[in-house]
């Protein structure tokens, strides 16, 4: 089958790759009918390469038809229309039965000292062949996938596998009061939805984001927007929106890669060091060197008003970065952040994914759709956000 490929710092391929087949009784094979590439994969493309190997399949969002089901998965038949969730959790480990999908104790990586096993996603998460492929062997098969209606075009469902449910955790581990401000630093794919659900949710919601393209599409759905570049102090500027305190909660959905601010040089060159080193020598260096770009966490510390909540949805890759902890104990912030658990969330949000009304825009986020042979180029298109990219959906 073809599939998208790592071969090194901004190198994707299309490679023939060997078909999956079912391994174990909870397997299921899928065909890919659509799979997009999401912004935590640009992070193995420009900072974590030293967890990948080359050839690794890459993708953690993909849906398709059943094709295949071992003897141990009884509620999947070959024919279903299914969304695979990008953490790999079995349903029934202690971790599952508290709703807590992304540290699966059954396909947990004890080894590196991290969570559930993730699709495509670095030596740290199992090196779970990933979905942007024509077919994908899916482990757990008889917990995981989300089995949707036949009906309806791929992208009301597709966003299910993770920026969805990651977006919605993201809003619900914010803590807003019912008349809260919600402020979103960063309007890429997770980010327009968080901003879109604190406003279904009733709340008022401003975003911080550079790239005009991302400010105008949230405009459209009611929220707030300013450019930071265009502002001295963002924090100030937050504080004058919302009376003087700062808003209520902030959401960072930007991540380790977040651009300017104090530091952010520093960080720049060790993640640019890591594409250079030795993989031993690289591990060594994001594991005791603050690797992150932290200016939009930094500023939400700032921002957010005292007693208020930080929801951090953005991935962060470093073990070593500062943090103005004086600051953080005196506001008295609550902070919640992790891995989506994305089960746990299906519930509340499968209705208004299948609601005509489309009350979350999910038909309004996909900005290019291609074949999977041209990933190389809709990587480099992502990365740059060029050609006013906000979400590449591909079609093997």
């Amino acid at each position: 089958m073809r599939a998208v490929t790592w071969h090194g710092k901004r190198d994707v391929r299309v490679d023939d790759v060997p078909d999956p087949a079912i391994q174990e009784p909870t397997d299921a094979v899928v065909r890919i009918t659509s799979t997009a590439i999401c912004g935590s994969d640009l992070h193995l493309y420009e900072v974590l390469g030293p967890y990948m190997t080359s050839g690794d399949v890459l993708g953690h969002e993909p849906m398709g038809i059943v094709e295949e089901v071992g003897p141990a998965v009884t509620g999947l038949s070959r024919g279903d229309r299914v969304v695979v969730p990008f953490n790999i959790s079995c349903g029934h480990c202690t971790m599952c039965r508290r709703n807590l999908q992304s540290q699966c104790e059954t396909t947990q990586n004890r080894d590196q000292g991290k969570g559930a096993s993730l699709f495509g996603y670095t030596s740290l998460y199992g090196a779970v062949p990933g979905g942007q492929a024509e077919y994908l062997r899916v482990p757990q098969a008889q917990y995981g996938p989300i089995k949707v209606s036949a009906d309806g075009p791929d992208e009301r469902y597709l966003f299910l596998s993770d920026i969805l449910p990651t977006a919605w955790q993201a809003v619900q581990y914010a803590n807003l009061p019912s008349d809260g401000v919600l402020c979103v630093f960063g309007l890429g794919p997770v980010g327009q939805f968080a901003a879109r659900i604190g406003r279904h949710l009733g709340h008022r919601v401003v975003a911080v984001e550079p790239v005009a393209e991302r400010r105008t599409m949230a405009e459209r759905h009611g929220i707030e927007t300013f450019d930071p570049s265009d502002v001295d102090d963002v924090p100030q500027v937050l504080h004058d929106l919302t009376g003087g305190d700062g808003p209520d909660a902030v959401i960072d959905a930007v991540g380790m890669e977040a651009h300017g601010g104090t530091g952010a040089g520093v960080a720049k060159v060790a993640q640019a060091a890591t594409g250079l080193l030795p993989d031993k020598l690289a591990h060594k260096l994001i594991e005791n060197i603050g690797v992150d770009r932290l200016t939009a966490l930094h500023q939400a510390i700032l921002a957010v008003r005292r007693g208020g909540t930080l929801s951090i949805s953005g991935v962060y890759g470093g073990t070593a970065d500062p943090l103005p902890m004086m600051d953080m104990f005196d506001k008295q912030l609550q902070i919640r952040m992790g891995q989506c658990n994305v089960r746990a969330w299906i519930d509340d949000i499968l209705p208004l994914v299948e609601d005509p009304a489309d009350p979350l825009g999910v038909l309004d986020l996909t900005t290019h759709t291609v074949p999977l042979e041209d990933a190389p180029e809709a990587y480099r298109t992502f990365q740059e956000k060029a050609d006013g990219c906000i979400k590449v959906v591909l079609r093997p």
